[in-house]
């Protein structure tokens, strides 16, 4: 079977396992392989394809160099009960931001708010997988996250790099489907930034700044010496809006677990913020689905703006590419499985086949 665009598809369940196989073969126990493996597909399920299976070939050379840890456990720098602060040890992020979104979830059953922070932790993928883990069990979350070792984006008003596009994610329960709120405090992404530039495509607007203080189109100007920037939420005329969400996330990121910028640079790596807040300890669980819903169904209600057929809701659009990825099986974005033959190769295993007709399987 191949998508609209003549791209293969293949089954969930099977593309899912041979890349757990690959993170096994890589040095993680089976638990983690399966975690990780299991995250990045669910982006690609969702339409984040520079933050799914993209990632996985850099991840699996970060195992093979040792920039991320394969073993052991985060370790506990404070247990407060409703606050939670692990060190990483640069495990892989996307099994660490599991556990504390699970771990959370579980806490504020207890205490209606839980956060966990993580620093020192390996990359965490993309932010929306996290997010409908939580909505999904009734729980209205944060996620949110920077990397201390990177900058690629300049405070409004400067030219110089400083800090990171840093996500934010908020997802959250109604009486129909969740809504997946996932923005970064930038126009754009270093994942986008830099397939346009592999690709020797500009990119759609001018997101970005040149060294200069001109704003640009080209990837190249995050490349030149002093270096060029991406640009925040609100541009040229009104980036101090996206300025000001960025200073919020370092703060919550790397301020609460204390470990940051201020440190000598680790490597490729990330801060992590989860917070989740069970509306069942707050005016109760059936209440919040009702006056989500409300709100849910009157901004679809709206009539739309020339051009528009249709208001759609923050994550509509995943969700519909997840369940027809499921049924369907799940286009990859060009070059990802030919990432991963080398990786395949050395570990002896087949890649994966592209699906024909049948259903493509369920994911967790």
């Amino acid at each position: 079977m191949t998508s609209a665009d003549g791209a293969p598809r293949y089954a969930v369940a099977g593309l899912e396992a041979h890349v757990a196989d690959l993170f096994r073969a890589g040095g993680l126990d089976a638990e983690k392989a399966a975690v990780v493996a299991q995250v990045l597909v669910e982006a690609d399920l969702m339409g984040h394809t520079t933050h799914g299976l993209q990632l996985a070939a850099p991840y699996l050379r970060a195992l093979d160099d040792g920039s991320m840890t394969a073993d052991g456990e985060p370790e506990v720098v404070t247990d407060r009960g409703a606050t939670v602060v692990w060190g990483g040890r640069r495990l892989p992020g996307t099994w660490l931001t599991v556990r504390a979104v699970d771990l959370a979830i579980e806490r504020a059953a207890s205490h209606g708010v839980a956060c966990v922070v993580v620093r020192d932790s390996h990359h965490i993928a993309c932010l929306a997988v996290y997010l409908r883990r939580a909505a999904e069990r009734g729980c209205m979350v944060m996620v949110a996250s920077s990397d201390p070792s990177v900058v690629s984006v300049a405070p409004y008003g400067g030219t110089r790099p400083t800090f990171t596009p840093n996500p934010l994610g908020v997802g959250y329960p109604t009486d129909g489907d969740p809504v997946l709120i996932d923005v970064s405090a930038s126009i754009t992404t270093n994942g986008m930034v830099d397939r346009a530039e592999r690709e020797g495509r500009r990119l759609p607007g001018k997101w970005l700044l040149d060294a200069s203080g001109h704003a640009s189109d080209d990837p190249a100007v995050v490349r030149t010496d002093p270096p060029g920037s991406l640009l925040p939420i609100g541009g040229m005329d009104y980036g101090h809006k996206g300025f000001g969400l960025a200073l919020m996330i370092e703060a919550m990121t790397q301020g609460l677990a204390g470990f940051g910028r201020a440190e000598p640079p680790r490597g490729w790596g990330a801060s992590v913020f989860v917070q989740v807040m069970d509306p069942a300890l707050f005016a109760g669980a059936d209440a919040f689905a009702r006056e989500t819903g409300w709100m849910a169904r009157a901004c679809r209600a709206s009539p739309t703006v020339p051009g528009v057929d249709a208001v759609r809701m923050p994550g509509d659009r995943a969700l519909a590419r997840r369940r027809r990825a499921l049924a369907e099986g799940v286009a990859l974005y060009p070059g990802i499985i030919e990432a991963l033959r080398p990786f395949a190769e050395r570990a002896g295993l087949a890649p994966p086949t592209p699906i024909v007709g049948a259903a493509a399987g369920p994911s967790a």
